[in-house]
Order: structure tokens, then sequence, then C-alpha cells
């Protein structure tokens, strides 16, 4: 369950309104836990499917070592040039790996629906197709906090 955002509730986002943005936006920052204990911040493309976000990955990776290690994960989605038009969305919780590592080309029930979203954000076509190089993470947030400097 989602732990309730305690501070600036007057920016946050509605759920709707966080669902649309995560839908739009096309480049999260993923942040990992590395060996040495220093986090490991890198852009990834990602979807959200309303309960859930879900990274596609190169499995040989600093990103993927990382979270094969310690699988805790903050992400955070943001826009905005100036002050008054920031909006984001900050995500943490578990990275679980979901499927073939690396993704095959076989078909996978549990990713039809991520993999559909992916292909339509991404490619702007109704079939993924698999490199053969990429993994799917998916993050279950227990935790997710936004803001939206328009509503001040």
């Amino acid at each position: 369950m989602t732990r309730p955002q305690q501070r600036g509730r007057r920016i946050a986002m509605s759920d709707a309104e966080r669902d649309a943005f995560l839908a739009a936006e096309r480049t999260c920052r993923v942040a990992t836990v590395g060996a040495d204990g220093r986090p490991h911040v890198a852009p990834l493309w990602f979807v959200w499917d309303g309960t859930a976000l879900w990274l596609h990955s190169i499995v040989r990776s600093r990103r993927w070592a990382d979270l094969a290690r310690d699988p805790r994960v903050a992400v955070v989605v943001d826009t905005g040039a100036e002050y008054g038009e920031l909006r984001g969305v900050e995500l943490g919780g578990v990275a679980t790996v979901v499927g073939d590592v690396p993704r095959g080309a076989g078909p996978d029930p549990e990713l039809a629906g991520p993999e559909l979203l992916f292909a339509r954000k991404y490619a702007g076509v109704d079939e993924f197709v698999s490199d053969g190089r990429h993994g799917w993470l998916r993050i279950v947030p227990d935790e997710i906090v936004s803001w939206d400097f328009r509503k001040i």
C-alpha cells in the first residue's frame, strides 16, 4: 500500500493527473545503490500501468547489477523550465524482475500489458519487439510524491 503524501499536499497531483503525466512523459531517472554504497542515477524509458512502473533496462548494465544486489530503487519523472511550470513524480520501492532475462521473443502474459504500452508510447505501434538485450523490471511503489507548481 502506498503511503499518503504528507508534505506539499497543496501542489500534489490527483491520481488522474499523475496517471496522465506518467503516460505522457518519456524519460525517468532511476537511482540505485552501487556496490560501494554510492548512488547511481541514469535515465531510462518507462511505462506506468496505473499501479506499477515498468522499466525496460539493458540487462548488462550497472543499473541491473545494482538492483540484483539491492532491489531498492527511487525514480523521478519531471518536467518544466520555469519555476511555475515545474511538475513531477517521485516513486520509491523495490524492483522485481519479470520474465526472461534478457527478454525472449515468446509471449509472456504477465508482460503483455506493459509491452503494449511501451510499443505504443515509444514506437507508435501495437506490437512489442524484443531486442534480446533488455529485461523488464516492475516497481510497485510504496511511496509516491508528486508536485505541480502550476497550482501555486
